[in-house]
């Protein structure tokens, strides 16, 4: 009986580190669970896999990676309205409520400058 070498096969070992980028791509720009393990040249079950390992270790949660946040709303309340002075848009002010990961809560009216609460958010989330 013949045989034949058609291609060279490796084996390949994946720091956790990387296990966890490449877990963590998919979902990001559209990017699929076909689309990244094609990336890598890894088989599309590998994936999941690792996703349970990391998991299984604590380094990985399905909450981690988010795309989708809840929004929720808090009884009036528990957070008053706040009457702003007469002005082209006056009306009640809303409290609006972020919660990031690791407990930290922010607490913020919804008047607020765009670029002031993109400025306080990178920091509430840096800290």
């Amino acid at each position: 009986m013949r045989g034949e070498v058609l291609g060279v096969e490796r084996r390949r070992r994946w720091d956790d580190e990387v296990k966890l980028a490449i877990v963590s791509a998919v979902g990001i720009n559209g990017a699929t669970v076909t689309q990244v393990p094609r990336r890598h040249e890894v088989p599309r079950q590998q994936i999941y896999a690792w996703r349970h390992e990391l998991k299984r270790k604590g380094l990985w949660s399905p909450d981690a990676g988010a795309l989708f946040l809840r929004a929720g709303m808090v009884p009036a309340m528990e957070l008053p309205a706040v009457e702003q002075p007469a002005g082209p848009a006056a009306g009640p002010v809303a409290w609006v409520e972020l919660r990031f990961a690791k407990g930290r809560v922010f607490r913020f009216e919804s008047n607020i400058d765009d670029a002031a609460l993109s400025r306080l958010v990178r920091a509430v989330d840096a800290a």
